[in-house]
């Protein structure tokens, strides 16, 4: 699952994972916390989210506090990992809004351009396999087309399934 990336919102760190089942990402919540409330270190901005938390709670949010995973991602003071309150984008944008901070709506258009990036990324990937994957299949198409038709003179048509001259 976890595709660990560092990926930087105003040269300020978010460590994020992307899942290839759901095809989503997850960010860390204490680092997106930190960079929206100005925190000086993450001891902080983990304070700030674990009284964030109580208060979604009371409002009602609890659905969104039980679907929040955790993952074991990358500290960036040691190198090890710790298990780590992560969020998807939807949850990530309920979370930002009970923050607030001048910040958010520059967060907000980064993250969607983050999720456009991965979006496009997967894109590209899927079409050169799909072209690949074609172009063989055309290949191999060609030479059966040969044998199946017996003359060289005469071509296969796959529209149809039979040989013309």
């Amino acid at each position: 699952m976890e595709q660990d990336k560092l990926q930087l919102f105003e040269d300020q760190p978010i460590r994020t994972a992307w899942d290839e089942t759901t095809e989503e990402w997850y960010f860390s919540v204490v680092d997106v916390v930190r960079v929206l409330t100005e925190q000086p270190d993450v001891r902080r901005a983990g304070t700030y989210w674990a009284v964030l938390k109580k208060r979604l709670s009371e409002e009602g949010a609890d659905q969104l506090l039980t679907n929040c995973k955790q993952l074991k991602l990358k500290s960036p003071k040691d190198g090890k990992r710790y298990s780590t309150d992560v969020a998807s984008t939807q949850q990530l944008l309920r979370i930002i809004q009970s923050i607030p901070s001048p910040k958010a709506e520059p967060f907000k258009r980064w993250l969607a351009q983050v999720g456009a990036e991965r979006i496009g990324e997967t894109i590209y990937k899927t079409w050169g396999r799909f072209e690949t994957a074609e172009k063989s299949a055309s290949e191999r198409g060609n030479a059966s087309s040969e044998a199946h038709c017996g003359d060289k003179g005469s071509s296969f048509r796959r529209e149809t399934g039979k040989c013309i001259k």
